[in-house]
């Protein structure tokens, strides 16, 4: 009898390739074109009669979906063409408005029982299923103006902790800072101190007017562009982290020019969220509650976003939200949402320092956010975005004792709102308000009959590789080509369970898995030949032809290996694609080659001697 494999070992390639099949059968149920409508903001839920709205107007037009689901107020709506789902797009959009995102999506058709045990189709890459592309502008003017205001803020507590008189530090329509001394002798001092604080950042030019010593300060040449770089870089850095927050595989977040981003999320199954997620531009500032005596100019009013109330609070920032080192939702003590809030050093120094002379004061927690809307011109009729920003308080409540580096914020609305904040700001708040330019939903890159193509050289090399080696080794060819499908439905059930994108790449991977799988078993069963002619009987032969080509195939495969790991560390986009695909391939091969091929032929050819037609 040829020598059998150990129980364990028949065992252990029987479970894997029942867990092969059944992790890779989910790749056999196609996605529905889909319209999914989830709300824009987290203080607008969509409803049951915005989604009955919805379907009103299809059936208006003519459409009927295939079905439509309602919940986590959210909406799902499937149809059966890609053409009926980007029309329906259209028709839901405009007529629920602005207040709802209104996105493209593909919908898994993949069984219950299926998603259960966590069994998912592979994920796709742009070339292959497409995905959502995003082309965002970052706000340059904004981003400048604003770290003007923080070094207004800044300069005010120096000349005050300095003990120098000022009358009020502005910042101008034109981009620079007024500081308005007493005299010319305090402005001295005072300019003294600036330079000595803020070395190479600003110009100086002295004024004096309505009985004033005024002193105007330029951002110095270059110091604009600094500033405006980091902008972009900090909210580079932002999405990116957002987009790891969503877990999309494989996302490309780069920048484009000067002041634009371009982020795309291949396969994404969310894109509602993730347009939200993306865009939301929320940040938070803490304010102090102005004392009733403050002359105006140095307060502000604001509204409650949950109410109409409203609260006067100083200009004078404590900190943001960049300062922010983590966040956590949870439900305080009486069952309502909070976010437990962590900052860094710098931003718990500065919240110590305030609160410490504070304590009995009411501090606010202000939320904003940058939008836009559409506004169409009456005389011209042209449509165009205006941006404007939503501020409101979500907290105002008592200094108790000094606050250091972890506080809590309450006052929200939902579980959602408080997780959703909580996600915005361990992402990192943006530096600069962020706005969408471009959307658009991607379908594959390289065209229909590209991908047609490459997956005709595929099935091509699939079936050439299969006659070579019936022609070649007869009734082994035939157990080595069932062991070439089992590689394959290996591969694809492992890169299922891993969520690994497959692009156009990866399926050269795929092709490059198929030849590495062959040259194993041509390598065994050219040894089990040699040893036959050496005089061999044909258990030993078999035996010793797997035993001494399994160092060969070993070290070849080892090889390659490092290399696709090499090529996976440093690639990215479609190097990476194929280094992943080629990587897997390589493990299932060694699998196939010399555990399932030595399985099928222990099975077909379990006597003494082999048949003529074996091998």
């Amino acid at each position: 009898m040829i020598h059998r494999l150990p129980l364990w070992k028949t065992v252990f390639v029987i479970v894997s390739l029942s867990l092969g099949i059944l992790y890779g059968l989910p790749n056999g149920f196609p996605d529905d074109p889909a319209v999914q409508v989830t709300s824009s903001r987290s203080t607008v839920a969509l409803g049951e009669f915005d989604v009955s709205r919805a379907v009103d107007v299809l059936r208006e037009a003519g459409i009927e979906p295939v079905a439509h689901d309602f919940g986590n107020s959210q909406a799902l709506f499937r149809f059966d063409s890609v053409e009926t789902q980007i029309k329906a797009k259209s028709l839901i959009q405009s007529t629920l408005g602005s207040d709802f995102i209104t996105a493209l999506n593909l919908a898994p058709t993949t069984p219950d029982w299926l998603q259960s045990i966590g069994a998912n189709p592979m994920k796709l890459g742009l070339d292959l299923r497409g995905g959502v592309h995003f082309l965002m502008e970052v706000d340059l003017k904004a981003a400048v103006s604003q770290r003007l205001e923080s070094y207004a803020s800044e300069i005010k507590q120096m000349l005050r902790k300095e003990r120098i008189r000022f009358r009020s530090v502005d910042v101008g329509a034109d981009g620079e800072l007024e500081i308005r001394f007493l005299n010319p002798e305090v402005r001295s001092q005072g300019i003294d101190r600036i330079r000595s604080e803020y070395q190479g950042v600003f110009a100086y030019r002295e004024a004096d007017d309505d009985g004033a010593a005024s002193a105007r300060l330029l951002l110095a040449e270059g110091e604009q562009t600094k500033i405006e770089d980091y902008a972009v870089g900090q909210n580079l850095t932002t999405l990116r982290n957002r987009v790891n927050e969503l877990g999309v595989s494989e996302p490309l977040v780069q920048r484009q020019g000067r002041s634009r981003i371009v982020v795309e999320l291949p396969g994404v199954q969310d894109t509602a969220t993730a347009k939200r997620v993306l865009g939301a531009t929320a940040n938070l500032e803490f304010r102090l509650e102005a004392l009733p005596d403050s002359p105006v100019r140095e307060t502000q009013q604001y509204e409650f976003r949950a109410n109409e109330r409203v609260a006067q609070l100083e200009r004078d920032i404590i900190t943001t939200g960049n300062s922010v080192s983590d966040a956590r939702s949870s439900f305080d003590e009486n069952g309502m949402p909070q976010v437990n809030i962590s900052l860094d050093a710098s931003g718990g120094r500065r919240m110590a320092d305030v609160t410490k002379s504070s304590v009995g004061r009411s501090m606010a927690v202000i939320f904003i956010e940058s939008r836009t809307r559409d506004d169409v011109d009456r005389l011209t009729g042209e449509r165009k975005k205006i941006r404007y920003k939503e501020q409101g308080i979500i907290s105002l409540a008592t200094i108790q004792a000094v606050l250091g580096n972890q506080f809590r914020i309450t006052g929200l609305d939902s579980a959602r709102e408080a997780s959703e904040l909580a996600l915005l700001l361990r992402a990192g708040a943006l530096a600069a308000p962020i706005y969408f330019v471009e959307e658009r939903t991607i379908g594959p890159s390289l065209g229909a009959e590209n991908i047609r193509s490459g997956m005709n050289s595929l099935i091509t090399g699939f079936m050439l590789v299969m006659g070579f080696m019936l022609a070649t080794y007869r009734g082994f060819g035939v157990i080595a080509n069932v062991a070439l499908a089992v590689n394959v439905v290996l591969l694809v059930a492992i890169m299922s369970l891993l969520q690994a994108v497959l692009t156009l790449p990866g399926i050269a991977g795929i092709v490059l898995t198929v030849g590495m799988a062959v040259d194993a078993n041509v390598l065994i069963f050219s040894r089990i030949r040699e040893e036959r002619a050496r005089g061999l009987a044909d258990p030993q032969a078999v035996r010793v032809g797997f035993e001494r080509a399994f160092v060969t195939i070993l070290d070849s495969n080892i090889t390659t290996l490092l290399v696709a790991i090499i090529l996976a560390g440093i690639g990215s986009g479609p190097v990476k694609g194929f280094a992943i695909t080629l990587a897997i391939g390589i493990c299932t091969s060694l699998f196939t080659a010399t555990l399932v091929t030595r399985l099928l032929i222990e099975g077909l050819f379990g006597s003494r001697h082999l048949p003529k037609w074996a091998l």
